[in-house]
């Protein structure tokens, strides 16, 4: 009677299993078909903002990128790496740069379509995923914020991707402005303004965050006004249609009185690439 009982209860619970595994790849299946974004809020103490991008079709995730922008002025966090200058294995003697890391934790998802995957340690990371020492939450976190946030509506750029210009000279405050853009779907969804000190060190950004590079503009300071600039062009979509006066600066948005002709310059010519 007892044996009767356990196979019964072993029978419905396959049964039940197999109910959730059938709603599980249904759940995946109502995916739109797309391209989703999401980034980070703020930087993070390494100086990074992660990004991921995915685009589904048929319902299924084909293809997710993982990747960074940063407040140091440079490149994006895969650029970086796979030029060596992001130095995950110099720094903290890993076998794998995070660009590498990053492909593993990618392909993870693609294979398994668990956007609701959760196997973290205590710091993030996972036994899991073959290929992938570092933390991945945070990845994680970010493909249900982008699937939360719905599809990215398609815009008039033909390139995606991350597209960087630094200015070709230092202005006479000794800063070359930069400009990091991410295009979705042909669209712009990220901006990133900055400028790289002539002495080194710090970038513009990261010097009025910490109070160095100080205007005591009514407006705010430098890192208060440009992300407002930053989300100027995600509306407007194209630098020429930011109106920049005689002087470098503006009255097309609001709450911005520092020059803004040095981004334009480097945010058309980083735009040259997704074009």
């Amino acid at each position: 009677m007892e044996d009767h009982i356990m196979k019964k209860s072993i029978v419905a619970l396959l049964a039940l299993c197999t109910i959730f595994s059938v709603v599980s790849v249904s759940a995946q299946a109502k995916l739109k078909d797309g391209f989703y974004f999401a980034e980070d809020t703020a930087f993070q103490s390494s100086g990074w903002k992660d990004q991921v991008v995915l685009e589904v079709k048929g319902g299924k995730i084909i293809a997710a990128t993982w990747n960074g922008i940063n407040n140091k002025g440079a490149e994006d966090k895969k650029t970086e790496s796979t030029a060596g200058r992001y130095g995950m294995i110099k720094g903290s003697k890993i076998a794998k740069e995070w660009h590498e890391q990053a492909a593993a934790v990618e392909k993870y998802l693609i294979d398994t379509q668990d956007t609701a995957f959760s196997k973290f340690t205590a710091t993030g990371s996972t036994d899991a995923i073959s290929g992938a020492t570092l933390g991945v939450k945070g990845f994680y976190d970010l493909v249900k914020a982008a699937i939360a946030a719905g599809t990215v509506s398609k815009g008039s750029y033909k390139n995606n991707g991350w597209f960087y210009a630094k200015a070709p000279a230092f202005d006479k405050s000794g800063y070359a402005a930069t400009a990091l853009i991410t295009i979705v779907n042909g669209r712009i969804v990220s901006v990133n303004w900055n400028g790289i000190n002539k002495a080194g060190g710090d970038t513009k950004f990261v010097r009025a965050v910490k109070g160095v590079y100080k205007m005591n503009a009514k407006q705010g300071e430098w890192n208060v006004q440009a992300p407002r600039v930053e989300a100027a062009l995600i509306k407007a979509q194209d630098p020429a249609k930011i109106a920049v006066k005689a002087d470098g600066k503006t009255d097309a948005i609001s709450g911005v009185s520092v020059t803004i002709d040095d981004f334009i310059a480097v945010a058309v010519e980083a735009l040259k690439a997704a074009k």
